[in-house]
């Protein structure tokens, strides 16, 4: 590898090196303790050197300096991990750099052009590289190492690497951390004690930073449960971040496949790098915050001010700039943040240079001013550019703002109806909200409920003169506190719309909705029959649900939506959801608010595993224990707290308390997110602590829990009795303790309210990896349970055969986003079938723990070995076809195993008929499967057909490669030979004796020599008898010209146990624990030298 030149002023410092050649302007030098002669108290002491220290002249075995004759200074110029890579570089020089050199008449100039040479050759190599790092040089000198280390595959991609200690017990030795796309590796060499690690990020359980009284920080990894420690890091929050996005990443590329979606930086694991991670990272968390659609990407970040009208001061925060948003947070503990959608620009202007300020001047008269941008120009053009606004200086926007001050003017409700979004829709199919259809506002009932209502509006209506009303309102503190107290009924939909950002997504996607319920319309599926059976659970109590109207809109949001997303299709909760959302916002508003919630605010959770839900339940507990210390003490065990609010997050709360309170829950879900209803969460369980630890039982609780939000009310709701889910016959029983759903709002947030959404975020993240692999888990367990019945192999074996299985499975995922494998990768299917080997795969891994070392991967014996196992020939072997053919192998009796090497030869039609291939099968197809295999009676070898003569002596071969290596291999050889001439002499008299009373003589000496060259060529050396011959011909069924003779299995098997040699060897018990030990290591170096 060249190298950027680098000066060294002793040319053999501390006699390390040996100059291997050299010349008058390049000198090739070995490293002392590598090659001939190495080893020793030098070769420790070197190698120790090599892992401490971070340059590759210190690395690498080899390199080649280059100097002049009056000159006392080196400079390197290349290295090389061989001999041969590093002999390139040098014939390299003497046939290029040699000649040139001449013509030159000073050293300086002789060095300069060997420098600037180099240099180019690196610039060269670096057009084609897709490393993107900060320093190249060192990148490529760890990319050196991290290849000679670990020898992974080629196509492994180092992201990035840092110096730690990795801590053995109480020892730390200090090594190299490197992150890879696919592996954590560590690598360390102390004077002879060498530790490598290498863990695959889909078996990691915990990721976390941790400290204590040894390591005051450190970063936890939990992996087969083995903890591992690395500490000494100069950078360890910017390390732990990585490894949490590679893991997440790999979590999502090869488990939860309904969740990953394909990002520019993240498309392929080939060109994933540390700077793309990190820009993933933070496009992700901006749209997170700003609830901008999933296409948004962070493209630039200012620091400026922002003068807000309504204080009357500047507030610093910074701009966030993506592809059709322009958007501000403030830093300063004010929570004011602003969106403006860059469809909502109408002009920008830039004001004096000594300000370095910029207004934006947005539809409904208003604009912004943001003032001590640095780099405003380029900015103000950046905008103009995206909003195709014209650049020119004289552009006046007299015409559409009439002030430039940064006021807000936005009273006409046509203004606000631009700004949310609710364009002209006459093609929708519902065009008003269900509560605002069956229970129209009474403008002239002024009961006490009615007229604190009206308060609440005013109160809003004050908020939208200061804040500004639509996309482009400031969000503020004060904006929280409202929520708090309460949304009011006729602005509901419209708050909904804006602060879950659906109101984006329904502008920039006009007609979408309605193309998509003409779509869906008359579609038939699962998720269609599951909503039909659904549509009259959601909310039975309503008026709204219990007309065709309602039911109509619901049918049409679900379907459509199912329609929308086929991964997620259809949920249970969505039905109960989208009720809600259709009361108080229009059809194709309630349509987009639940995009929202399924894609955005709530992700991973209405899938088939309900992964998301399941995660914030472990955040919960994770803020129980943090929160709630009392009820941990009382109640260590809390999964029971998992299981009770599962439906309060799948549900927001929907599905446990009255309507009329519920919908507080959910005004304060879509401002602040999952952290409302975590709070809340918390704030159920300090209300009800007493009652909860004096509790004997689960069942105890959860009447508790019941009969609490059973008293839940909203004093301030203007709905009437008819549309209230409140128990109005246990009013008499509950009346002594009624508690407010505002006043338990205000209680979480006062107690609760300084959790904040990056710590829940990480904390996502963090349990995400014990989720996942908690169910990944309990899919092993049932598969063991499963296949146990059927092998004779202990559970610890099967445990490590499925870790082996299933590492085989995902290997080919690891270096391309187009594996079959992850395409049949189905979590959804039955255990056994979620995890497959095609032929490929299961070759691979089959020629790593058959016992006798005769099938090469790419062997036609190891076709004919996987299409035996593979019972219903869908081109996919399964755990439990893959154990039993092992279990035969390993622990299977004589005749079982000799059984199985003789049904090898055999054509596959003679074995079975033909399954239909893999699909989605009905569940009737399975039980029919099912029960077929519990009528399957057992095989007999009375039940085999017959071999013909091809086959015989390709049974043969197998033999011969089977017995090759063995210490008695002399010995097994002349029995196989002994066997086949026996056999073949006795099928020739067994012929005799079934012939006419008078054959024709000439057919005797040619059946007589037909036998003997087959004996001959059965009785072959091994070097003749590699299991290449064509397997076509197998396929073919036997020809005719061969029916002359064949043999049994009764006979082979006869013959057979007639030789010891034959039978001890196949009796022989096989080391499986050293076997597997072995498979573990190789695995990856198998995939390496492919």
């Amino acid at each position: 590898m060249w190298l950027q030149p680098d000066e060294i002023l002793l040319k053999n410092a501390f006699k390390l090196w040996v100059t291997e050649e050299d010349n008058e302007y390049f000198v090739l030098q070995r490293r002392r303790g590598y090659g001939e002669g190495g080893g020793g108290l030098t070769g420790l002491l070197v190698g120790t050197l090599d892992t401490v220290l971070d340059s590759t002249s210190k690395v690498a075995p080899y390199r080649i300096l280059h100097h002049t004759p009056d000159s006392q200074v080196y400079w390197t110029i290349a290295c090389g991990v061989t001999k041969e890579e590093i002999v390139q570089h040098w014939d390299w020089l003497q046939q290029n750099i040699m000649r040139t050199l001449s013509v030159f008449d000073s050293s300086e100039d002789i060095t300069s052009f060997v420098q600037g040479k180099i240099r180019g050759l690196i610039a060269e190599e670096g057009k084609s590289s897709l490393v993107l790092e900060e320093d190249p040089e060192k990148f490529r000198e760890a990319l050196l190492r991290f290849e000679k280390w670990f020898e992974l595959p080629p196509k492994e991609k180092l992201v990035t690497y840092y110096s730690c200690s990795y801590w053995r017990g109480k020892v730390p030795c200090q090594g190299w951390l490197y992150l890879s796309t696919n592996f954590l590796c560590f690598y360390s060499y102390l004077l002879g004690a060498e530790v490598k690690l290498i863990i695959s990020w889909d078996e990691i359980w915990r990721l976390e930073k941790t400290s204590n009284v040894i390591l005051t920080e450190s970063i936890h990894v939990l992996a087969h449960g083995e903890d591992h420690y690395f500490s000494m890091l100069m950078h360890l929050n910017e390390t732990f971040v990585i490894m949490e996005q590679l893991a997440d990443y790999s979590i999502k590329r090869l488990f939860d496949k309904e969740a990953f979606q394909r990002e520019p930086a993240l498309s392929d694991p080939m060109q994933i790098t540390k700077r793309g991670l990190e820009a993933h990272a933070k496009s992700e968390q901006f749209r997170t915050f700003f609830r901008l659609p999933k296409e948004e990407n962070l493209l630039e970040v200012h620091e400026s001010f922002l003068w807000v009208p309504f204080s009357h001061f500047n507030t610093l925060g910074k701009i966030c700039l993506s592809e059709n948003y322009l958007c501000f947070a403030s830093q300063d503990g004010s929570q004011c943040h602003v969106i403006i959608p860059m469809r909502e620009v109408i002009n920008v202007e830039k004001s004096d240079s000594s300000s370095r300020a910029l207004t934006v001047c947005v539809r409904g008269k208003k604009a912004l001013r943001f003032a001590e941008v640095r780099d405003y120009q380029r900015l103000a053009n950046t905008i103009r550019s995206k909003c195709g606004i014209s650049a020119s200086p004289q552009h006046s926007a007299s015409s559409e703002v009439t002030c430039l001050n940064p006021c807000f003017l936005c009273d006409n409700p046509e203004d606000v109806t631009l700004m949310v979004g609710q364009k002209d829709s006459s093609k929708a199919v519902s065009t008003e909200a269900l509560m605002t259809v069956f229970h129209p506002q009474d403008v002239e009932n002024l009961d006490p409920k009615m007229l604190k209502e009206k308060m609440k509006e005013q109160s809003w209506n004050i908020h939208f003169s200061e804040y500004g009303r639509g996309t482009s309102m400031f969000f503020t503190r004060k904006t929280r506190d409202l929520i708090v107290r309460g949304v009011p009924e006729a602005l509901r939909g419209e708050l909904w719309m804006l602060f879950s950002g659906a109101v984006n997504d329904m502008a920039t996607h006009p007609g979408y909705y309605t193309d998509l319920v003409e779509q869906s319309l008359g579609t038939s599926t699962l998720a269609t029959d599951e909503i039909e059976r659904d549509l009259h659970r959601s909310l039975p109590e309503h008026p709204a649900f219990q007309s065709d109207t309602g039911i109509s809109a619901l049918r049409r949001v679900l379907t459509a939506y199912a329609y929308r997303n086929p991964k997620i299709g259809y949920c249970q909760a969505m039905n109960i959801l989208t009720s809600v959302l259709l009361l108080y916002a229009k059809e194709e508003e309630a349509f987009w608010l639940l995009v929202a919630v399924c894609e955005r605010m709530l992700p991973d959770y209405f899938n088939r595993r309900i992964i998301g839900a399941l995660v914030d339940q472990a955040v919960f507990e994770d803020l129980i224990r943090e929160n709630l210390p009392q009820l941990v003490e009382h109640m260590t065990d809390l999964s029971f707290f998992s299981s009770v609010s599962l439906s309060w997050f799948l549900t927001l709360f929907i599905s446990v308390l009255p309507i009329e309170s519920a919908v507080n829950v959910v005004d304060c879900f879509f401002y602040d997110g999952i952290k409302a209803i975590l709070q809340l969460g918390l704030a159920v369980l300090d209300y009800n602590m007493e009652a909860l630890i004096s509790c004997h039982d689960d069942a105890e609780a959860v009447t508790i829990l019941n009969k609490f939000f059973d008293s839940v009310t909203n004093k301030d709701s203007p709905l009437p009795p008819t549309v209230q889910q409140a128990s109005m016959s246990n009013n008499d029983k509950a009346s002594h303790f009624n508690v407010d759903i505002s006043e338990l709002i205000k209680e979480a947030y006062e107690k609760y309210g300084n959790i904040r959404s990056e710590e829940v975020e990480s904390s996502r993240k963090r349990n995400k990896l014990h989720v996942i692999q908690t169910l990944e888990d309990t899919t092993k367990q049932n598969v063991i349970r499963v296949v146990t019945q059927e092998v004779r192999f202990s559970a610890s074996h099967l445990d490590r055969l499925y870790n082996l299985f299933k590492r085989q499975h995902f290997l080919c995922c690891y270096w391309t986003m187009k594996s079959p494998a992850l395409l049949h990768h189905d979590p959804s299917l039955a255990y056994l079938e979620q995890y497959q080997l095609g032929f490929q795969q299961f070759s691979m891994l089959f020629s790593l723990l058959e016992p006798w070392a005769f099938c090469n991967p790419k062997s036609t014996l190891s076709l004919w070995i996987f299409r035996l196992i593979d019972e219903n020939q869908d081109g996919l072997v399964n755990f439990k076809e893959f154990c039993c053919a092992l279990d035969t192998l390993y622990s299977g009796s004589f005749t079982n195993k000799l059984k199985f090497l003789f049904k090898l030869h055999l054509p596959p039609g003679d074995l079975r008929t033909k399954l239909t291939g893999r699909g989605k099968v009905d569940l009737q197809a399975y039980l029919k499967q099912w029960q077929n295999e519990i009528l399957k009676k057992e095989e007999t070898i009375k039940d085999l057909p017959r071999i013909n003569q091809t086959q015989f002596i390709q049974f043969s071969k197998t033999l011969y490669n089977i017995f090759h290596g063995d210490p008695e291999e002399e010995s097994l050889y002349q029995a196989v030979a002994h066997v086949t001439s026996l056999l073949l002499r006795m099928e020739e008299v067994g012929r005799r004796l079934h012939e006419s009373s008078s054959p024709p003589e000439s057919t005797k000496p040619a059946n007589t020599a037909a036998a003997e060259s087959s004996t001959q060529e059965a009785s072959t050396t091994p070097e003749n008898s590699d299991t290449s011959s064509s397997f076509n011909s197998q396929d073919a069924g036997p020809d005719l010209t061969e029916l002359d003779w064949s043999f049994s299995f009764e006979q082979v098997l006869a013959s057979l146990l007639n030789e010891p040699t034959i039978v001890r060897f196949f009796e022989r018990p096989v080391d499986i624990q050293t076997k597997l030990g072995q498979a573990r290591v190789a695995q990856l170096k198998l995939k390496a030298n492919k």
